[in-house]
């Protein structure tokens, strides 16, 4: 008897779960005036601002005590500079390059692809290449991507506090 009445709690949580989901979901039908992400393409980055981007990270992650990985990839996502801290996740390597890759081909971050997971948008796990998971933050200067960064190595809100400082350094 107690395990019936925790499975309809379970299935009632559950429902409401995924009604919630269903309602902040976006209108896929809807039909925008203008082209979203539409950011014009650039020259690439070049490696010593790539490196410079990568030292805004390392410093902040430093700063805090976290270790990261931090890729720099240019306009079309192929990698320019990579750091790895001492002791970071190595599983982490190829997160940090994929969330850059992904932040760049796509136009935006990174984290916008976890938020329409998280509100049930089923498409977005068909699409090639993406990563929806926060921390890759395109990179773009005076108005035109050169390229993208990618953190990894912490929870998904180190990993963006990490890259948005890096980030800085080139988006004004």
């Amino acid at each position: 008897m107690k395990l019936s009445r925790f499975a309809a709690a379970l299935f009632a949580a559950g429902m409401i779960v995924a009604s919630q989901a269903q309602a902040q979901a976006p209108d896929l039908n809807a039909i925008p005036d203008k082209m979203p992400f539409n950011i014009t393409y650039g020259p690439t980055i070049s490696v010593e601002r790539a490196q410079a981007v990568i030292a805004a990270g390392l410093a902040e992650a430093k700063k805090r005590g976290w270790e990261m990985n931090i890729a720099v990839v240019d306009q079309h996502g192929d990698l320019k500079a990579f750091a790895r801290m001492d002791d970071a996740q190595l599983a982490s390597i190829p997160i940090a390059q994929h969330k850059a890759r992904t932040a760049a081909r796509y136009r935006r971050e990174t984290r916008l692809f976890e938020d329409l997971v998280m509100k049930g948008v089923a498409y977005i796990p068909t699409l090639d290449d993406v990563i929806a998971s926060r921390g890759g933050i395109p990179l773009v200067d005076d108005g035109k991507l050169i390229g993208a960064v990618g953190c990894s190595g912490g929870t998904g809100s180190q990993d963006e506090a990490i890259c948005k400082v890096a980030a800085a350094l080139i988006n004004k």
